[in-house]
């Protein structure tokens, strides 16, 4: 029975060499293959994993370089810098480059290259969410005294909700907004949720607080403000 037994081991595992072999003649190149591609494929990312940190570092570098020369007042240089660094090849670099060029370009009076920065990084369905809501905060930010309230509330369409940490910035523009167009009713409005929200930074309250005495609300449309004032 025992040699039994090993006689059928001994054939099965002969019929087992003799099927990887038949196996191999016909498929072994197209094995190879697949080993070579895969082999390839691996160092591939691996080379583009490194190219992409490479990138990062060299923009991230720009991105200090350029913050130094705005630091030190030489603001044209910087400017060349974020200009390069906007058309570089890492997105969240160029994005970032395009923000900080629009803010220097915006406080020199070039309102129009500085809204197109912003609209740029706005609408790069590529980009991080928070980089284009940023684009778009500071968009209304810059046309806050000139655009009626009605294209402001576009730019900042979705932002003036509950739970959205943009809430704030987008009420508080809107607010003077409305105070700019005489619609007291409306800012006061914004202002009450600025106030009312436990979660408003504390610059944006005391600035809230400030408009809305002036706009003439009452503290009985308040909540309690938090014992935190806001502070996160």
């Amino acid at each position: 029975m025992a040699e039994d037994d090993a006689l059928l081991r001994e054939v099965d595992e002969e019929l087992r060499r003799e099927q990887l072999e038949r196996l191999w003649k016909r498929y072994g190149n197209l094995f190879m293959a697949l080993s070579f591609g895969v082999v390839a494929a691996v160092g591939a990312y691996k080379g583009w994993e490194y190219y992409q940190e490479k990138q990062a570092q060299a923009a991230g570098e720009a991105y200090v370089t350029a913050l130094d020369l705005i630091n030190t007042g030489n603001d044209e240089a910087a400017i060349a810098a974020l200009e390069e660094l906007a058309g570089g090849p890492h997105a969240g670099g160029a994005a970032l480059a395009k923000l900080r060029l629009a803010a220097l370009l915006g406080k020199k009076g070039e309102t129009e290259k500085a809204v197109t920065l912003y609209r740029q990084v706005a609408d790069d369905a590529s980009l991080e969410l928070p980089l284009r809501n940023a684009a778009r905060v500071r968009h209304a930010w810059l046309m806050a005294d000139t655009l009626p309230r009605t294209e402001l509330a576009k730019i900042l369409g979705g932002l003036d909700v509950a739970g959205n940490p943009w809430r704030a910035a987008a009420r508080e523009i809107l607010a003077l907004a409305a105070l700019r167009e005489g619609d007291k009713q409306a800012a006061l409005s914004y202002l009450e949720r600025l106030l009312n929200d436990p979660e408003t930074p504390v610059e944006a309250r005391t600035r809230a607080s400030t408009l809305y005495h002036v706009a003439g609300g009452t503290a009985a449309s308040l909540a309690t403000p938090p014992a935190n004032g806001g502070e996160r």
